[in-house]
């Protein structure tokens, strides 16, 4: 064979369906956002299909789109 079945590369499982992995993991993430108008940190999921704003002074920190949330630049 020219693939090494139990040793797969990074690269290759994250190709790969969440359930057909070696050892399966979750596509989604939670990540931490420092709000660039009054720097305090919100914690924002990967996926998330709401727009994320910040708690204190209302910036949009984040915008759905199909799949993985985008950050706003600032």
């Amino acid at each position: 064979l020219a693939v090494d079945l139990l040793n797969p590369s990074h690269a290759h499982e994250q190709k790969t369906h969440k359930l057909k992995r070696l050892v399966q993991s979750p596509n989604s993430y939670f990540m931490d956002v420092k709000c660039p108008g009054c720097v305090q940190i919100t914690t924002v999921f990967s996926h998330a299909q709401t727009v994320v704003m910040c708690s204190s002074c209302a910036n949009v920190l984040a915008q759905p789109t199909g799949g993985i949330t985008r950050l706003t630049e600032g």
